[in-house]
């Protein structure tokens, strides 16, 4: 499965899945813009180490992605640079555990614009790239929240589910054009993401850290295992694939069985 000659654009990559996502696209050949927040030496050392070990070009970018011009002026960048937007991994995403009538206003406007608004302006500036030249991959990144919800996370849910609507629009409009545009919905995975909500679930549940793990996080999960992210990124490896040109407009489940039950 050889990317070679593809460009590809993951946004929120710096670290947990959409780093392992970069690499795993770079280990196919596929030149790679990183998009993310962090320590600046951390983010060139990541950014370095990608071109090192595959010989592969990496760009990074810092665009917002709460910031509309921002997202078209990355995408312009990998275009400038890079030669294309061949696959756009639209990886973004951050939480926030709350009731509903506590969930503050700001908090909930920040979820929408980077979880799921973020992905329609990406997506909005790469299509006519990828018509033109008959050939693109959109991979998205939901959740197993993109078709189940749980209480306290209102905007996390609403975005996911948001986000598939949205890659099955895209799908419909691009089927005809040789673009692809498809879901992965993971359950719960190992990542600073997760771990950073655990101090939040516990005070909103009033349960320890053993307790949130074991009966919150993994009691959704049948098999009893976190998803890993090497995992993920090899299924939006294969999305971008050939072998994977007449999946499009799908919402796959990486979940341990969660949203079978």
């Amino acid at each position: 499965m050889s990317l070679k000659s593809r460009n590809a654009v993951v946004t929120g990559s710096t670290s947990g899945i959409g780093l392992c996502i970069a690499r795993a696209l770079a280990a196919e050949g596929a030149n790679i813009l990183i998009n993310g927040f962090g320590d600046p030496a951390a983010v060139e050392a990541e950014r370095a180490k990608i071109e090192a070990d595959f010989g592969v070009k990496c760009l990074y970018d810092g665009a917002d992605m709460s910031k509309p011009a921002e997202i078209a002026a990355m995408i312009k960048h990998a275009e400038d640079e890079l030669g294309s937007c061949d696959i756009l991994v639209n990886n973004a995403g951050i939480q926030f555990v709350a009731p509903i009538e506590e969930f503050p206003i700001e908090k909930w406007d920040q979820i929408i614009a980077i979880n799921l608004s973020s992905a329609f302006h990406a997506i909005r500036a790469a299509m006519p790239g990828m018509k033109a030249r008959k050939w693109g991959r959109i991979v998205n990144t939901a959740s197993a929240h993109s078709k189940v919800a749980s209480p306290f996370k209102s905007a996390y849910v609403t975005a996911k589910h948001g986000l598939d609507g949205l890659s099955k629009t895209a799908a419909l409009e691009l089927a005809t054009f040789g673009v692809t545009s498809n879901c992965i919905s993971p359950g719960y995975v190992w990542t600073p993401l997760v771990e950073k909500q655990i101090p939040d679930t516990m005070a909103a549940r009033h349960l320890t850290k053993e307790q949130v793990i074991n009966d919150v996080l993994l009691h959704a999960q049948p098999t009893k295992e976190f998803v890993t992210v090497d995992q993920v990124a090899a299924l939006a490896v294969f999305l971008c694939s050939d072998a994977a040109a007449q999946i499009t407009g799908a919402n796959i489940s990486i979940d341990g069985g969660w949203t079978a039950e």
